[in-house]
């Protein structure tokens, strides 16, 4: 077995760092590049191309001038595509995985769980592909009949996060490839690296020229808005923070774009008094700490019953005490560093002024020496309503906990936040279940589990955390466009 640092520099000599526009592999125009750094140690990884607005506009019309023929594919070749894709990235999950935990930071078994859960929105749309179909009915005089037909979108500009860096991609390449529209991505400047490979392994497994193309760039708005303007972008799906969505709501009006927007999350996550206590502890470390806490569907503010309170707590500090913190390439590491030192800080930030406000440290509550960018897990206890940590995203490996003493207090607080992604409940009582999943005011709900992100599933929120549904069969809807037909006989 080569040594690390060799396993680590073929793995980034494998991937292409050009811009992929109509086919090709080719520098930014001006020839600007930008690093890539390793947030376990602060080195430079790789430096990329640095697209302008003008490779934007080149990328735009290698994706419009492909669109006609890439509608016209025959479904079962579409669907073939993103089979030996699914096949081709489960093969290659070690390579991927690798370069997500340099680039991002996650421990690299978080990684491979990542490679495989991307993977799984090829292997559900590839499905999907063959199965997009409209209807045929009479109409209710009886003289017409109604046909309804489904068609691409058209050409979609796709911007990814840094912090899902593969799956993200896949959850918009999956349904854009199914539904026959072709595809402009701007991954986030961050973590280029793996939609980087993702592109190359599209391009071998048979996905023609033009269909998806990928600019990399340090001026994302720059690049972006005029592409949004563009008539011949059709749809814009973004994840991200809530502001920078809104920015692009805005200019997406323009063109009445169709928009898939996945924004921010400020999850409650409910431990009633009859919750199994193993179960909720689990379910908390699982919601938490995925991604280190820097994922949008991370439990946020934390509600357990005051009756077990103090247990729960105690369990759950000493679960997050034990957790090892380091470079997520070496062997046994759980947490890894956040991705930037601004991020830290403002994990930080939250941490203070919550113990400032007379929360209780069970653990951690504090950034950790040494070079990259970590976080000691932290658990919060007795945290004040008025705290911001309850009331902003954390995006880190922080848990606060408040108490509750009944239901439609819980509730209330609950839902007294703008966001509307996910909510996490703990209760063995069925009826509280349904009553609670109907006044949850959120687009996902978990019910005794602490993931809820299936490709199978619908995923999205309500309120600031956005509209449109990734995944499940909502998903390749939308990038379809409904066309009806009135035949009179």
């Amino acid at each position: 077995m080569p040594e690390p640092t060799e396993a680590h520099a073929a793995a980034l000599a494998a991937v292409p760092t050009q811009l992929l526009i109509g086919g090709a592999w080719v520098d930014a125009e001006a020839g600007g590049t930008l690093k890539v750094h390793n947030p376990a140690n602060g080195e430079v990884l790789t430096s990329v191309a640095d697209a302008s607005p003008a490779d934007g506009e080149r990328a735009l019309s290698a994706a419009a001038d492909a669109q006609a023929e890439w509608a016209a594919t025959a479904p079962r070749v579409r669907s073939d595509i993103l089979r030996h894709a699914y096949e081709l990235l489960v093969e290659r999950t070690e390579h991927f995985a690798l370069l997500m935990t340099l680039e991002m930071g996650k421990p690299l078994a978080e990684a491979r769980g990542e490679v495989a859960y991307g993977a799984e929105f090829f292997r559900w749309f590839s499905e999907e592909t063959v199965r997009i179909h409209g209807r045929y009915s009479t109409a209710p005089a009886g003289n017409t009949r109604l046909l309804t037909m489904k068609a691409p979108v058209g050409p979609t500009l796709m911007i990814t996060p840094w912090n899902f860096p593969l799956a993200m991609g896949t959850r918009k390449i999956g349904p854009a490839v199914a539904a026959g529209c072709t595809m402009v991505i701007k991954p986030a400047h961050e973590t280029p690296l793996s939609m980087l490979a993702l592109a190359d392994l599209m391009q071998e497994v048979g996905l023609p020229a033009g269909v998806l193309n990928v600019v990399t760039t340090m001026h994302s708005g720059a690049l972006c808005e005029p592409l949004i303007r563009d008539p011949r972008t059709r749809k814009l799906t973004f994840t991200g923070s809530t502001a920078v969505g809104k920015r692009l709501v805005e200019q997406s009006a323009e063109q009445l774009l169709r928009l898939s927007m996945e924004l921010g999350g400020n999850a409650p996550f409910i431990v009633f008094e009859d919750a199994d206590l193993d179960a909720a502890v689990e379910g908390a470390m699982l919601a938490k700490m995925r991604n280190i806490g820097e994922a949008c569907t991370s439990a946020n503010r934390f509600f357990v019953h005051e009756s077990v309170a103090e247990e729960f707590a105690s369990r759950f500090a000493e679960r997050m005490a034990a957790l090892k913190v380091g470079d997520g390439t070496l062997d046994g590491v759980q947490v890894g560093p956040l991705i930037t030192d601004k991020a830290r800080a403002d994990v930080d930030e939250l941490v203070q002024d919550a113990v400032a406000a007379g929360a209780r440290a069970l653990t951690g509550a504090g950034p950790l020496e040494g070079p990259g960018h970590f976080y000691a897990p932290t658990v919060l206890f007795g945290v004040p309503d008025h705290a911001r940590v309850l009331h902003e995203e954390i995006f880190g490996p922080v848990a606060p906990i408040a108490t509750f003493t009944d239901e439609a207090e819980v509730l209330a607080r609950a839902n007294a936040t703008e966001y509307g992604l996910v909510a996490y409940v703990f209760t063995r009582d069925m009826s509280r279940v349904l009553r609670v999943s109907e006044a949850l005011e959120f687009g996902m709900v978990g019910i005794n589990t602490g993931i809820v992100s299936n490709a199978a599933a619908p995923f999205g929120g309500v309120k600031h955390s956005g509209y449109g549904r990734e995944g499940g069969f909502e998903g390749i809807e939308e990038y379809l466009e409904t066309k009806y037909v009135g035949l009179a006989l």
